[in-house]
């Protein structure tokens, strides 16, 4: 008798379990880790809620902060730098270092950060945190290197700018007020020196109070106050007068020693019946400066009247004696002027004013009458409508950005604005062409799309496309009361055949073709039902097919309307050149029902085949004859439960399922659609579970949150959780049978519970295809099954290279038509044969040809075609789900892309599914800006730890967040900001040669030059040594004022500064030792003179005494 073991019994569980079957030769893969590296690489659109902006005059550059703590440095196009604060503070103010490359920022945590912009990626050098005040205003003098930070609590600090340590030297608000006053001042919200004399500081305090500061004799030398609190201070520049702007809308002019102001003036203010000016909102800021020629400018923002209706935001110019209102679309957040000269002490001349608002950036030219704006080279006007969806396109068509350009100048004429060039010029840039095209779409909630260049670092509007015109006007109101029914949900872009798709959020698809010129057509209107008919179905079997539901025509049209937010304009039309609609879907429900949103959409231009999907069910059309072959109801394709015994997803009373059992198909309106409608099928599939699915049929993990979510965003209560919806769809050339010898055209379904099916076609031939209709067969195909929503479906051949889709190349209309044959083609080189070197032997005896990527939100897999053995798996989520999954083309390779909720990107490499990098790179809380106000709150999934984001939140980032070819991407970092990313190490390693320089070398304007009888009198301006003021004699301020916080680099900095000490030493040492050397070469030069003096001092003595050796004394 044979021994019963445990081992014997698992061992017959493993061989009674197919397993999968590997390749006999493996495929080689070339991508490694080290071909990836993630990184954010250009940011483009306007910086969400700024906060502060400075300008550079001599630079030229721009610098806006916000209040997520990002900083944008900007200069001429292309030159455009972003950074950002740790910790995500807010911006409080921004001041250049005039001409030196450097900036310092003042954070809402009371830090000031030095950055440091003479590199193409600024860095913080240092940072200094005050731990007991808080900084309400910064000052930092022309070519000083000492900035004066003004606080909360009055007091003026000041810090050396270079070595970012506090003077000894404070001024407190208790001594700068008179001794009399017995109230704090306020915090101080103005600082600046006297442009006649430097060594005399003007203090403004939020109360009203001004105090004109002796810095050498630390002493208040003249102080004067005003009765309603100080907004902004701004000098003349002769020093001798200053404006004020108050909160009660008023401008007062003072002069300095004198105690009342000698001109207050209400500029927007009507006088009443009491002779009191009315009230007015306040000036927030004022800026007064002059010209050459004499004539004063006096800017300011806000001072409207409260009473007066229907006024914008603003900014009044006061030129002369006129006065010109420029009211702005949003509200101002603060201004600069412009100006030729950045010497305070002379004329300033200033050109234009740069205006920071809450939604956009102005730029108003002051030379030009009018004052006209500039036209904003930036593309700061992505959120023009709210972006509701993206499509990305890198290494498209070559042909694509010109055509885009050309239909888009012609409808883009742009008129009023000034004809001088764009005034914020500085740094340099050079465009450095990728080799390829890139264009990005977005789609936005007023139903337009935009088509942008961005190619070589930049974003260039090329065109824009509105899909409004296609409806009448008093039809486009909301089915909800938070969203547009014009907002474009989906784009499917064939760039090849230059055919568009788009999906709305009033359940309509329209389909564009792009044409060169204007002409007059009549667009065609399908008005179809997805919504399951219930009378039907309980008739119906899977062994045979039954009418489908109604396709709704003049005779319901009535009935459904309530229904409909949308109708189409009939009749001809003038269509622009550009994308020009040929066909028009429109999606209805049965009477006193919604149709859901419109979830996936997919388009081929080699079938002119279009289908889409939602919650109810699945529709394809023939885009040739336009009009609808088959609708397939996701209740019928649902794979844990039969067809014909499911429980009723809506249940209605009798006289509903009996009316509607009797109404049959009709045809659509005859001045909608001239033709004929072939009777439409609605088939029952029964999605079978993949052979090697670990997970049962009928039962769902409760810790599988991918099994728990829809991925409708129309869900109404947490029953319908569980409802099945179309999430993608995939038209191919591929293998539906085991048997199949060779590649046919077929639709794969996937689906938020995880089915795949498959539809095949049988098209005519392409001199028939108007005539004879597509023939669709949805019996014997492929049925996979996953766990988790489907995300994207891909094919390969088989040696691992994707296998391009077909397409119809675009050719102009306007050509002959015997130059109108359209030629089949692929967008890659790669295409598939039957006769491939490298074949994948299958335990059937036969060859695969094919591999088909399934990725969900939690698995991967790759089945070999025709046999739909899995080759590959992959777990690609545990405890989190897959947001985006898409294939990328790296190295004439592709691998597999996923951003996942725990915000990790990671890759994969095909077909082999071998795991290649793992980064943590933005947290979804990051992209949560998009959808926080529609999720469900549900307790048990709080319980389980899955509560992140339910009920279409990750659509509608998904939808925001692209991946493309060579490794490219993007997201919407924000409602106003398009961020692109790339996981290329080579594109990574590249990235600084495409970005601009923002700082160059500019030489510094001569300061002005004192009159001689300025000088003479001494009316000229006096300058002032503030490192004597300021330096080690006056000490140093107490640490517990502030603390320093070294830079990212610091070390390095360290590091260098030793070397630098080192060298300079041993330099020192060397001289010493070249000069001692010196010395001693002269000692010896000394010493051997000497010595041959001495040697014929010797010789002269000792011939001398031969000479008088001999000699008697009376002899000499």
């Amino acid at each position: 008798m044979k021994k019963f073991t445990i081992k014997g019994v698992l061992d017959g569980f493993r061989s009674s379990v197919p397993q999968p079957v590997k390749p006999d030769q493996e495929i080689v893969e070339n991508l490694r880790p080290e071909h990836f590296q993630v990184k954010k690489t250009f940011r483009h659109g306007f910086p969400h809620q700024p906060t502060a902006v400075a300008f550079d005059p001599v630079q030229r550059l721009l610098a806006i902060g916000t209040k997520s703590g990002s900083l944008r440095i900007l200069g001429r196009p292309g030159v455009d730098a972003h950074v950002r604060h740790e910790g995500c503070t807010a911006v409080v103010q921004l001041q250049f270092l005039i001409n030196e490359g450097a900036l310092v920022s003042a954070t809402a945590d009371d830090t000031l950060h030095l950055w440091n912009f003479r590199q193409k990626i600024p860095q913080v050098v240092q940072s200094l945190k005050f731990q007991r005040e808080r900084i309400t205003c910064i000052h930092l003098p022309l070519q000083s290197k000492w900035l004066y930070v003004g606080t909360e609590r009055g007091n003026i600090h000041v810090l050396h700018i270079e070595t970012f340590v506090l003077s000894g030297y404070v001024i407190n608000w208790n001594k700068a007020i008179e001794v009399s006053r017995k109230t704090h001042p306020g915090a101080v919200v103005h600082l600046s020196d006297n442009p006649l004399d430097l060594s005399k500081m003007l203090i403004g305090y939020e109360s009203g109070q001004m105090v004109f500061w002796d810095l050498k004799t630390k002493n208040a030398e003249y102080r004067c106050h005003s009765d309603v609190p100080l907004k902004s201070i701004s000098w003349h520049h002769e020093g001798k007068q200053f404006m004020c702007s108050h909160t009660d809308g008023s401008l007062a002019t003072w002069t300095v020693r004198q105690v009342k102001p000698t001109n207050i003036t209400h500029p927007h203010a009507k006088t009443t019946k009491d002779g009191e000016p009315e009230p007015c909102k306040p000036i927030q800021k004022v800026e007064w400066k002059l010209s050459r020629s004499g004539e004063a400018y006096v800017i300011f923002s806000g001072g409207l009247a409260y009473d007066t209706t229907g006024r914008t935001p603003s900014i009044t110019v006061i030129h002369g004696k006129t006065t010109t209102v420029l009211e702005m679309e949003h509200n101002v957040i603060d201004f600069i002027t412009l100006c030729e000269n950045p010497w305070t002490s002379d004329y300033q001349d200033p050109y234009a004013v740069v205006v920071l608002l809450q939604n956009d950036l102005v730029v108003i030219d002051l030379l030009t009458p009018g004052f006209p704006c500039f036209e904003n080279p930036y593309p700061m006007d992505i959120h023009e409508s709210p972006v509701t969806c993206c499509a990305y396109f890198a290494d498209c068509p070559s042909d694509l950005v010109p055509a885009f350009y050309s239909v888009g100048s012609k409808s883009q004429k742009k008129t009023g604005f000034s004809e001088k060039d764009w005034p914020i010029s500085g740094g340099e840039w050079s465009s450095s062409s990728s080799g390829y095209n890139e264009i990005i779409l977005t789609g936005h909630a007023d139903g337009s799309i935009k088509f942008w260049d961005a190619s070589a670092g930049t974003l260039q509007v090329l065109y824009k496309l509105k899909t409004a015109k296609l409806f009448e006007k008093g039809r486009t109101r909301s089915i909800d009361s938070e969203e547009d029914p014009l907002a474009i949900q989906l784009i499917f872009l064939c760039p090849e055949s230059r055919k568009l798709a788009i999906a709305g959020s009033g359940r309509h698809v329209v389909l564009f073709k792009f044409k060169k010129v204007e002409s007059m057509s009549e667009v065609v209107t399908l008005e179809i039902s997805l919504t399951a008919d219930p009378a039907k179905e309980i008739e119906s079997s899977s062994d045979h097919d039954s009418p489908a539901g109604n396709t709704s025509g003049s005779s319901e049209s009535k009935n459904n309307e309530s229904n409909q937010p949308l109708k189409v304009k009939t009749g001809l039309q003038k269509r622009a050149a550009g994308f020009q609609a040929t066909l028009v879907c429109l999606t209805i429900a049965n009477i006193g029902e919604q149709a859901e949103n419109i979830t996936a959409l997919s388009l081929n231009s080699s079938y002119g085949l279009m289908a889409y999907g939602n919650e109810s069910g699945i529709v394809i059309i023939d885009i040739v004859q336009k009009i609808s072959l088959i609708v397939l109801n996701t209740a019928d394709i649902g794979g844990n439960t039969d067809p014909c015994q499911r429980v009723l997803r809506s249940p209605k009373r009798q006289d509903e399922l009996k009316r509607e059992n009797e109404d049959k198909a009709r045809s659509p309106s005859t001045d909608q659609l001239t033709m004929c409608l072939p009777t439409l099928k609605q088939v029952q599939i029964s999605f079978a579970v993949f052979p090697d699915s670990k997970v049962d049929s009928g039962r769902v993990d409760k810790y599988d949150s991918s099994f728990q979510r829809s991925r409708s965003s129309s869900m109404s209560s947490l029953e319908n959780i569980t409802t099945e919806t179309i999430s993608c769809l995939t038209f191919a050339d591929s293998y539906t049978k085991k048997s199949d010898t060779s590649p046919v055209p077929t639709l794969w379904i996937g689906t938020s519970l995880g089915s795949i099916q498959t539809v095949i076609f049988n098209t005519p031939a392409r001199g028939e295809r108007h005539a004879h209709p597509v023939v669709v067969s949805t019996c014997n195909g492929s049925t996979f099954k996953l766990k988790g929503c489907i995300l994207s479906m891909f094919f390969l051949d088989c040696n691992g290279a994707l296998i391009p889709y077909s397409y119809e190349s675009w050719k102009d209309d306007s050509m002959e038509s015997k130059e109108r044959n359209r030629s089949q083609g692929k967008c890659n080189s790669r295409t598939s044969s039957p006769s491939m070197n490298t074949q994948v032997a299958t335990g059937e005896g036969f060859e695969d040809r094919q591999f088909v990527v399934l990725a969900s939100e939690k698995q991967a897999r790759v089945v070999a075609l025709p046999s739909q053995n899995c080759q590959y798996r992959q777990q690609l989520a545990e405890s989190h789900i897959v947001i985006k999954a898409e294939i990328t083309s790296l190295k004439d390779n592709v691998c597999l892309v996923c951003y996942i909720s725990n915000g990790h990107i990671t890759t994969y490499s095909l077909p082999s599914l071998r795991p290649l990098i793992d980064v943590d790179f933005l947290p979804l809380i990051d992209l949560s800006f998009q959808t926080t106000k529609h999720g469900i709150v549900d307790p048990m999934l709080s319980i389980w730890g899955h509560q992140l984001f339910v009920n279409g939140d990750t659509d509608q980032i998904a939808k925001t967040l692209c991946f493309s070819n060579r490794g490219h991407g993007l997201y919407l970092s924000s409602p106003t900001e398009i961020q692109k990313f790339s996981v290329s190490s080579q594109f990574c390693g590249e990235l600084t040669e495409m970005m601009g320089d923002l700082f160059t070398g500019h030489d510094m304007p001569e300061p002005p030059k004192e009159s001689f009888f300025k000088g003479l009198f001494g009316g000229g301006s006096r300058s002032l040594d503030r490192e004597e003021l300021f330096g080690e004699s006056s000490g140093r301020a107490s640490r517990t004022v502030a603390k320093h916080i070294p830079g990212p680099n610091a070390a390095t900095e360290n590091m260098r500064e030793r070397v630098t000490t080192a060298t300079g030493e041993v330099n020192v040492a060397h001289q010493m030792v070249l000069e001692r050397g010196e010395k001693l070469s002269q000692l010896e030069e000394r010493t051997g003179r000497m010595m041959s003096e001495a040697e014929g001092f010797s010789q002269s003595a000792h011939g001398l005494m031969l000479k008088y050796k001999d000699k008697k004394w009376y002899q000499l």
